[in-house]
């Protein structure tokens, strides 16, 4: 049978036609679908890209608010809300600036935002909240909303009124009304005032009342001398922009008699900060003043005008006896109507702290003083509490209160004894004083015996092996030369405590030194340096050993130190810490460094000091009642020439009522015990 090629042709023909068009379609199908494919992938690159522009921008705007940035703030807002807005760019972060600085606005914090992207407009949605800090205290859950808008691939916040504050509107305002709480007062232990609040009479200028001229030239200049201030200062504070011609523009608070009539000036009665004992309590009490622009940095919730303590206890007690303001941060419309509540909170007046400080006794001491450099401090044993703690010359702290002028300022930080100087808490080298450890480690340790002897000629010593080279130990008395630890305190004799020291060798003497708390901060509310046994505390050289039993070489103590670490010899071994505020219960803070064997031994040694007509503090047997005391001098080089600092530290060897450490500056301790003694006896009356 024969087949037709025609056929077979046509066969190759018709698949030739179906093949084309389907090579066609599928060729038009990859590419609809590969440009479909593109144009999404374009589209979620585009979409990632905006994502992650308003991701930027949202946490950019936050960190500016947090960071109270301004400057970077007004970068991220619109150009087209800006328009919208009465304000410029700069005006709008001065804006912020003005609002969060009044309110005393820090710590913006927990904060969460959400972005939206609106499908009908394109736009995204931006909300977000916010907590913050202000005077009147927390402002918590404050939300806000925006939109973003694009300019050229760059993406910015809306801005309004409502960013501020939500309900915000344009016209609208923040006001805050606050209440002070009243300063807390610093009260002695009888509830007597040492720093509170009472009335003065401010002086203050009637602008209108100066003149105009030569005769207003003359009557500022008058005012200036009168009230001890520059007229350059003057002229500043009438610079002001709220004042009138009828204003009255506070210059000075005075006292109630030093009120000249001046032309000009004009009084009235004020509330002010009161420091009843002046000089006497100034190293305690300190004073107030005006808070600075640091101050705020430091503590947002301050305003402009607040009071805070600036020098003593005022400052170290500042947020007790500050309390908290009260009021409200609100918002209020253009028609002066309060439109909502930001926050308001009650005032909560400061706390009246408690001194264990006795008054009467505090001035008693100061007066002693008579204005050499020195100090006071008394002290009852068993408690720890400080009933005096003074020290001279002083500074009166009324005058930074009222106003302190330049001159009186410059001749307190010209004095050459340092007025602002605490002495009670400055180290020392407290010379013979420190016998009483010394005495009471040597007879712990088993070296000190109260019938040992040491045959001492002369008034210079030394060890035979030359380890001291040519370091000389001296004594005041070579009365006595078979000396034992009786006649070593009774005379105060440096050579017989230095050879006792190199017996007890450097490791036992260091360590039980070490007992009390020298290094140790003693958790008093104003700064002292702790006590120091040596610069490195170790008593390495043999001289440095010797010297530091009697109080000398690198040993560093304040008379607070002192009346502390001795307290031990009138407790039985116990040792006790200071305390400065009173407290209704509470056991007294104490350690025990010695044994009650070796107090005991060494407080009669130091009874039987003052009872001896040969005893330094002799002078003490006086007193109506019976006395413990041991006195020191210790020598320090200055320019290089020898000073003495003259310590006395005596004890109620009767009751245990009270301790007292007295201290004068390049005097010695025969001085101290002359000028302490009248008023000893009222430290027993007191109690």
């Amino acid at each position: 049978m024969k087949r037709s090629s025609n056929s077979f042709n046509n066969k190759k023909k018709s698949k030739k036609v179906w093949l084309v068009p389907l090579i066609v379609i599928l060729v038009i199908m990859v590419g609809v679908g590969g440009y479909f494919l593109y144009s999404n992938w374009q589209a979620n690159q585009e979409a990632q890209r905006r994502q992650s522009l308003a991701e930027e921008l949202s946490q950019s705007y936050l960190d500016a608010l947090a960071d109270n940035d301004m400057t970077e703030f007004v970068t991220l807002l619109s150009e087209e809300s800006i328009s919208e807005a009465p304000y410029t760019r700069e005006e709008i972060g001065e804006r912020y600036e003005t609002i969060f600085s009044g309110i005393g606005a820090g710590n913006i914090d927990n904060m969460e935002y959400e972005l939206v992207l609106d499908e009908e407009t394109d736009q995204y949605k931006f909300s977000y909240t916010l907590a913050m800090d202000t005077s009147l205290g927390r402002l918590e859950d404050l939300k806000y909303q925006t939109t973003f808008s694009e300019v050229e691939d760059e993406m910015f916040v809306d801005w309004d009124t409502s960013l501020i504050f939500p309900d915000m509107e344009e016209g609208d305002t923040v006001k805050l009304s606050y209440d002070e709480g009243e300063r807390g007062s610093i009260n002695d232990r009888n509830g007597n005032m040492l720093a509170g609040n009472g009335s003065a009479w401010e002086a203050g200028l009637l602008p209108g009342a100066l003149g105009e001229g030569d005769v207003r030239n003359e009557q500022l200049s008058n005012i200036s001398e009168n009230f001890g201030l520059e007229v350059s200062s003057l002229e500043e504070l009438l610079e002001q922009s709220w004042v009138t011609d009828e204003s009255f523009v506070p210059i000075k608070v005075v006292d109630e008699e030093n009120r000249p009539e001046l032309s000009g000036v004009v009084y009235r009665q004020t509330e002010s900060r009161m420091y009843p004992l002046g000089e006497a309590a100034a190293h305690l009490t300190g004073y107030v003043g005006e808070v600075t622009a640091e101050d705020i940095e430091s503590n947002p919730t301050l305003q402009s005008g607040d009071t805070v303590g600036k020098a003593g206890l005022e400052a170290a007690f500042d947020e007790r006896l500050r309390g908290t303001k009260g009021g409200q941060i609100y918002i209020e419309t253009e028609a002066g109507e309060t439109k909502k509540v930001l926050v308001e909170s009650e005032k909560q007046d400061g706390e009246n702290i408690r001194l264990t400080i006795d008054m009467g006794l505090q001035q008693e001491m100061y007066d002693q003083l008579q204005g050499d450099p020195g100090s006071a401090v008394v002290m009852a044993p068993d408690s720890g509490e400080l009933l005096v703690a003074t020290s001279s010359p002083s500074y009166d702290p009324q005058l930074f209160i009222e106003g302190i002028s330049n001159e009186q300022y410059q001749s307190y930080t010209e004095n050459e004894d340092s007025p602002f100087l605490a002495r009670f808490a400055q180290r020392y080298a407290p010379g013979s004083t420190f016998k009483i450890l010394t005495s009471m480690i040597g007879l712990d340790l088993g070296v000190t015996t109260p019938d040992k002897t040491h045959t001492i000629e002369g008034l210079e010593w030394q060890p035979e092996d030359n380890s001291f080279g040519d370091h000389k130990i001296t004594r005041v008395s070579d009365a006595v030369t078979e000396v034992d630890l009786q006649a070593a305190i009774t005379y105060s004799d440096n050579i017989y405590f230095a050879m006792e020291a190199l017996e007890m060798g450097e490791n036992n003497f260091v360590e039980k030194l070490s007992q009390f708390p020298f290094g140790a901060n003693m958790n008093l509310p104003f700064s002292m340096q702790p006590a120091q046994i040596s610069n490195d505390g170790t008593l390495s050289r043999p001289t440095l050993l010797a010297d530091t039993a009697y109080g000398q070489g690198e040993l560093l103590m304040s008379p607070i130190h002192q009346i502390s670490f001795y307290s031990a010899v009138v407790n039985e071994g116990a040792m006790t810490f200071p305390k400065l505020e009173l407290e209704e219960e509470g056991e007294a803070n104490q350690l025990s460094p010695v044994t009650a064997e070796s107090a005991k031994l060494i407080k009669e040694d130091l009874i039987t000091a003052v009872q001896d007509t040969n005893g330094t503090a002799h002078a003490f047997s006086k007193l109506p009642f019976t006395v413990g005391a041991k006195t020191g001098t210790a020598e320090i080089s200055e320019d290089g020439e020898n000073v003495t600092n003259g310590f006395v530290y005596a004890f109620d060897a009767e009751d245990n009522d009270f301790t007292f450490l007295g201290f004068l500056e390049g005097q010695s301790s025969g001085d101290v015990v002359d000028r302490f003694l009248p008023v000893l006896s009222d430290l027993k009356a007191t109690e």
